[in-house]
């Protein structure tokens, strides 16, 4: 049965109450996965059902918070249609490979990736966005980055929002907020694309996905809407410490043989 309860009540209602803190963190800075994927070991799921399950509620969470960045015109679709195309190929891609890629260096170099992120968030000067919201945005690496960013979402994911929050700051004139929500989107477009072959190959808890991801819903729409009051001022701190954080646990996890 596809949708048979597979863990008690009690722990169900625990892993909303995860999911609702990763889709409010997640729809601010990213990082999301790093709360619910262990939460969902825990529960005591098989990986390749954690997998798959994370990519059912994310894409919850990612089109909350992708669709409200959209809403408030922060996010125009037509500029980014090279990097939207790239995203889902790659993700598409990164998941069929996900079960044959040897990924114990990839895990590896994580810490040092995320953590490279912090830092230039941290130390860096963050660009202000033109005046003009509808200004062309150069397409030249678009096609690159969503092919090479969706390809580590499909195999892995830990850590791919703060990825496409710092890069997008880097190669393109947008300021924290924008950039944001082209991380959301970009999120939404790799996620629901990975969440395809994992459904094909039965790796999903439809059950417990669908829980956590109407969870997920909620905290990215009030993550969302917080950033975007906010503005670069609320975000960076949070996204500071949300990638110590990261950098923190996947150091943990694989240098030092953590869970």
């Amino acid at each position: 049965m596809p949708f048979e309860l597979t863990v008690e009540p009690t722990t169900l209602v625990v892993l909303a109450l995860v999911a609702f803190v990763a889709g409010f963190i997640d729809a601010i800075a990213g990082g999301g996965g790093l709360l619910t994927t262990p939460a969902l070991l825990t529960a005591g799921l098989p990986p390749h059902l954690v997998l798959g399950t994370n990519k059912l509620s994310s894409t919850f969470g990612s089109a909350t918070a992708g669709f409200t960045f959209y809403r408030r015109k922060l996010f125009h679709p037509k500029q980014w249609t090279r990097g939207l195309i790239g995203t889902a190929v790659g993700s598409l891609i990164g998941a069929v490979v996900a079960h044959y890629l040897p990924a114990e260096l990839l895990n590896q170099m994580l810490p040092v990736i995320v953590f490279g992120c912090g830092l230039y968030l941290l130390f860096g000067g963050t660009p202000k966005a033109p005046l003009d919201s509808d200004a062309p945005i150069n397409t030249k690496w678009q096609l690159p980055q969503g092919l090479g960013l969706g390809f580590y979402d499909g195999v892995a994911g830990p850590g791919t929002g703060a990825f496409w929050t710092v890069s997008t700051l880097l190669m393109y004139p947008v300021d924290l907020v924008k950039a944001s929500g082209v991380a959301r989107s970009m999120n939404f477009v790799s996620n629901a694309a990975a969440l395809t072959i994992f459904a094909i190959n039965g790796s999903v808890d439809w059950a417990i996905g669908l829980c956590m991801g109407s969870a997920l819903m909620v905290g990215a729409f009030l993550g969302a809407r917080t950033a975007i009051q906010g503005g670069a001022k609320f975000i960076r701190p949070v996204f500071i410490t949300v990638v110590l954080g990261l950098t923190v646990r996947l150091a943990w996890q694989h240098w030092f043989g953590g869970a």
